[in-house]
């Protein structure tokens, strides 16, 4: 997968790469139902995000470096106490087979690593993951499995449709412990409670 982003110094209005998209309670897909997704890239190409507020189910970051023997099992008890902190995420539907390491800016790959903005950057190779487990990795980080892709135009059509608010990220939307509470965080960032939303759902 290829992603474009338009810079901060030539993007038109409107593009939401470095925003989250909060999915109202409307919202038909169940695989984005309450959802919060961190936008990676949006531009006339299409748009490519994270959903940071759905957990994979069964899924610690320790048994994935076991998978993809990064780690031997035998040496778990060695890894840092920081890699029993990283949260394994249901990224989207698209490629749920390959993962994604959101983090913090400390942290960059020369050809791996993509900034997107804020300090929030998105490596998608091994080498993030032997450096965390060799505790050299970012200070903050979340892998998520797969991602969540829109053709051109059609975010932009979901939007109009009354699919998707957007608001301002945060490490804390990102990075945050509180996995299911991200869905009310990211409304009372915007000033919108749950309660209004259903009510005025479809009369946009």
């Amino acid at each position: 997968m290829k992603i474009v982003r338009s810079s901060r110094s030539d993007r038109p209005g409107g593009y939401l790469d470095g925003q989250m998209l909060i999915a109202m309670p409307s919202m038909r897909d169940e695989r984005f139902e309450r959802s919060v997704i961190y936008m990676c890239a949006h531009s006339a190409e299409g748009a490519m995000g994270i959903v940071v507020n759905q957990l994979a189910p069964d899924i610690q970051f320790s048994d994935l470096l076991v998978q993809l023997e990064i780690v031997p099992k035998a040496e778990l008890i060695q890894l840092p106490k920081t890699v029993g902190a990283i949260r394994v995420l249901r990224g989207g539907p698209v490629e749920t087979g390959r993962g994604f390491v959101l983090h913090s800016a400390d942290f960059f790959i020369e050809n791996s690593t993509l900034p997107i903005d804020d300090g929030i950057c998105l490596t998608a190779t091994l080498d993030i993951l032997k450096a965390i487990a060799h505790g050299e990795g970012p200070n903050n980080a979340v892998l998520a499995l797969g991602y969540a892709g829109w053709a051109p135009g059609q975010l932009e059509s979901e939007i109009q449709a009354n699919g998707w608010l957007h608001c301002a990220a945060d490490p804390d939307l990102i990075f945050g412990s509180e996995t299911e509470a991200k869905y009310q965080q990211a409304l009372r960032k915007i000033g919108v409670g749950i309660g209004n939303l259903a009510s005025e759902a479809g009369h946009a």
